[in-house]
């Protein structure tokens, strides 16, 4: 064969070769190293974050399996996607094809679980929080805050928010911290997912907006679709009765005296 022959032969060769080779720059070279978890002595100390200082979380009283930890885990998502086990009280980072961040979370008190998918779409330091007109309705008291509670160390969104929306539409449903770190690993709240303000921090510092939250049923298999808790029943507004008119009671005439007698009057 002559050498322009297997020349062209050689090259049409790679050019076959080429094409079952997919395009490396549509793909990940590969996954990103699992972040270091800071150890738990040092995770949860006191720490200033804009202008406030969040307290020290006692690690006495924080059971191990609730701390920021690596674990193992087979998900079969990518890196960055955020997985939660309101069964387990778990919420865990995917950090590669077996591993992940896992931190401890309180979910939704009966009545209030939600299961499916969801989309990041910001986070937010020190948010406002605004109870909506049913959470008045229940608890008169959050009146005071109808038009948002400022951020702060007493908010019950705590020091950052994960906003959710699922197809585009926002249905209340956030990822935040906590004041109330005790509650952890609970079923305490009306829905979102709390985590310790700590942890949030470290969760906001790697997850990225469009990434994908995956929330399991309680029992730990995934939901066909989006699952909501029902509105609650509206109460009936008090029907005004007219008040029952008084009757006064009617007294019986009295007798007329006898006529006196002339004689005595004499």
């Amino acid at each position: 064969m002559q050498p322009a022959g297997r020349a062209l032969i050689a090259a049409l060769t790679l050019v076959a070769l080429g094409a079952c080779v997919p395009d490396p720059a549509l793909f990940p070279t590969a996954f990103p190293a699992a972040a270091k978890v800071e150890p738990a002595e040092t995770a949860y100390v006191s720490a200033m974050d804009g202008p406030f200082r969040i307290p020290a979380v006692p690690l006495e009283k924080l059971p191990e399996s609730l701390r920021r930890q690596s674990v193992a885990y087979e998900s079969g998502e990518v890196p960055g996607t955020i997985i939660i086990h309101p069964g387990q009280r778990f919420l865990y980072y995917v950090t590669g094809p077996k591993t992940a961040i896992r931190y401890g979370i309180a979910v939704g008190k009966a009545g209030f679980e939600w299961a499916g998918e969801a989309v990041v779409t910001q986070t937010k330091p020190w948010p406002t929080w605004t109870p909506p007109p049913e959470m008045i309705e229940r608890k008169p008291e959050l009146a005071k805050w109808e038009k948002g509670q400022p951020g702060g160390l007493e908010n019950p969104l705590g020091a950052r928010a994960i906003y959710l929306t699922t197809n585009g539409r926002d249905y209340g449903y956030r990822i935040h911290g906590t004041p109330e770190w005790w509650t952890i690993g609970k079923n305490a709240s009306s829905g979102c997912i709390r985590m310790i303000n700590q942890d949030v921090l470290d969760l906001t510092g790697r997850v990225q907006p469009g990434a994908k939250v995956v929330v399991l049923k309680a029992d730990g298999t995934r939901s066909a679709g989006l699952i909501v808790p029902p509105p609650a029943p509206k109460k009936s507004k008090p029907v005004a009765v007219a008040p029952t008119p008084v009757v006064e009671p009617v007294m019986p005439a009295l007798p007329l005296p006898p006529p006196l007698d002339p004689d005595l009057l004499g």
